[in-house]
């Protein structure tokens, strides 16, 4: 089963990383207000970035490097993989 590491663009332009192994259930919880509460009351939310992993220890391992980048590191790694 493969897993996932996703950044959402919030209504008020800031960034959401997280992991989830079902993207579209995710990406509809948020959107329906039963994702991470940060997300909570900031949509429209918007999927700007996700990388696909083999495994849950991977993504993790990628979410928390997200996790620790600047906006704008986080911004050219959303440019890059949508080229």
């Amino acid at each position: 089963m493969p897993y996932y590491v996703y950044i959402l663009q919030c209504g008020d332009g800031t960034l959401y990383t997280g992991w989830t192994n079902d993207l579209q259930s995710r990406l509809a919880a948020h959107r329906e207000g039963r994702g991470a509460k940060y997300t909570r009351g900031r949509g429209p939310l918007e999927l700007v970035y996700s990388e696909e992993f083999p495994g849950k220890g991977e993504a993790v391992r990628r979410e928390y490097q997200i996790k620790r980048m600047t906006r704008k590191q986080k911004e050219r790694l959303i440019k890059l993989k949508t080229i």
